[in-house]
């Protein structure tokens, strides 16, 4: 199984999305909980993943994007492989 990382922040709907499409499938993933006012945090987040919105999603040091991209990769076909 892929090592699965979600970066999310309070009261994220699609950080809530994302999480539960995995949960839903069984895929075990750390949550790196990052707090709207930790402006350091959110820092090395754009940083390490190109991104700055929530989820971040990072699949085997990949980063994927958010929960949009989490879901068109199901909808292609591509999503099983890359957790593999």
């Amino acid at each position: 199984m892929a090592d699965v990382t979600v970066y999310t922040t309070e009261s994220c709907p699609f950080c809530m999305r994302a999480k539960a499409f995995l949960d839903q499938r069984g895929v075990p993933y750390e949550e790196i909980f990052i707090s709207r006012t930790d402006h350091a945090a959110r820092e090395r987040l754009v940083a390490e993943t190109g991104g700055y919105t929530f989820p971040q999603i990072i699949i085997d040091g990949r980063n994927i994007g958010g929960w949009d991209q989490l879901s068109a990769l199901d909808t292609a076909g591509e999503l099983d492989a890359l957790l593999a």
